[in-house]
């Protein structure tokens, strides 16, 4: 058990049957009334984001998720292939339950799987991912690194708006938390 004036950003507890992840929280201290935490979960089974304020002290459970490295090998339908590197065992894993970091997802790449004891979680990113741009309107000659955005697509399919001297073949950095074009590679 884990009190929730502990939280902080990342930390996995257990709240009404299910596996959540503190992705915000505030400490509440009213002038008149008991203090509260109001934070941010996100629900780690289906990808919801709900927030919730518990009481000042309160203990909730906490989640203990083991991260283990997986290298993502290729897409069989609607499956996904992830290959454990050191046992060279490995795991599928419906679309459905890794649609939003499919966006970021090249073969090859390295990434960790989250277990919580038998159940598979889901798929943690790295921050940031190396990309590289397949179709962007071209650059115009006298377009400046302050002076606005365009979209580009990526190659897995990901369109993120760009500053104009970008062009196609460009590799770029790419933040997965929030899918946002961070600098030039």
């Amino acid at each position: 058990m884990i009190s929730v004036n502990d939280f902080r950003t990342g930390l996995t507890i257990e709240v009404d049957n299910g596996i959540w992840r503190v992705m915000d929280f505030q400490h509440v201290k009213p002038g008149k009334g008991a203090a509260f935490v109001r934070s941010k979960l996100r629900n780690l089974r289906t990808g919801a984001v709900q927030e919730k304020t518990f009481r000042a002290g309160e203990k909730v459970g906490k989640a203990q998720i083991d991260n283990r490295r997986m290298q993502y090998l290729y897409a069989n339908g609607d499956q996904h292939v992830f290959m454990d590197t050191e046992t060279y065992e490995q795991l599928e894993l419906p679309a459905a339950q890794i649609e939003y970091e499919l966006k970021f997802l090249k073969e090859n790449m390295e990434v960790a799987i989250m277990m919580y004891q038998s159940e598979t979680l889901g798929v943690e990113l790295p921050t940031t991912v190396e990309l590289e741009v397949t179709e962007t309107e071209p650059g115009i000659k006298g377009d400046t690194a302050s002076g606005g955005s365009k979209p580009a697509t990526v190659e897995t399919g990901l369109i993120v708006n760009v500053p104009f001297f970008v062009n196609e073949g460009d590799k770029l950095i790419i933040n997965t938390s929030e899918g946002s074009y961070v600098s030039r590679a």
